[in-house]
């Protein structure tokens, strides 16, 4: 094995060392709770070493980020394959991202929080990379409802409702922090479906009209 081959397996496998010790310590602790300082300790590392592999803390949430889109991804393309049926694909789409929610729980966080901040904090190579991921999800949904709305809309029109959509029942995810006040005594499977199919019939509705 040659140097540059050596060089290249080291950084790969310093670069997961950062990034297991960031994930355990992110799905024990939470974001806001985790720094720099605990990642690089968990790691066994130097936080100059670390720097050398990631610029900050949010470089390695964005790396976190991209995992937990993976696996969104693989979920709702399952999902999306079970039947024929693209209305029952949605739902099948919506449930699946309400199970990332609830087992992949510390990833949709990380997802949420980025989401959720009032700056992009990402460099914009890391913005386009986290893009990327994001858009093969709306891809899939894009796919699913071609064939339900009237005249198979074009592509602008396809990612507009396909937004449309993904925005509504990632919004009502956030009203399961407060499923014991707001919707109280609502079950929240069926009003998050609820959610979905009425969004989709205003879709519909918006295209036939």
């Amino acid at each position: 094995m040659g140097s540059h081959e050596r060089r290249r397996r080291e950084k790969e496998f310093r670069r997961k060392q950062i990034l297991d010790a960031a994930r355990k310590l992110l799905f024990q602790k939470g974001i806001n709770a985790t720094t720099v300082n605990q990642i690089a300790h968990n790691a066994e590392l130097s936080v100059g070493t670390l720097y050398l592999y990631f610029k900050n803390k949010e470089d390695i949430y964005a790396a976190l980020q991209e995992e937990g889109l993976d696996i969104l991804h693989k979920m709702i393309k399952k999902a999306a394959s079970g039947t024929d049926d693209p209305q029952k694909k949605l739902e099948n789409i919506a449930l699946a991202y309400l199970e990332f929610s609830r087992r992949r729980r510390r990833y949709y966080e990380i997802y949420n929080h980025f989401l959720s901040a009032p700056d992009v904090v990402f460099s914009p190579r890391f913005k386009e990379k986290i893009d990327e991921h994001g858009n093969r999800i709306l891809k899939i949904v894009e796919e699913v409802l071609q064939p339900i709305l009237a005249d198979r809309p074009g592509a602008r029109d396809l990612r507009r409702a396909s937004l449309v959509l993904w925005s509504t029942i990632h919004g009502m995810l956030q009203f399961r922090k407060l499923e014991n006040t707001m919707p109280e005594g609502e079950d929240f499977r069926d009003l998050y479906l609820d959610a979905a199919a009425c969004a989709l019939r205003g879709l519909v509705r918006e295209e036939t009209s």
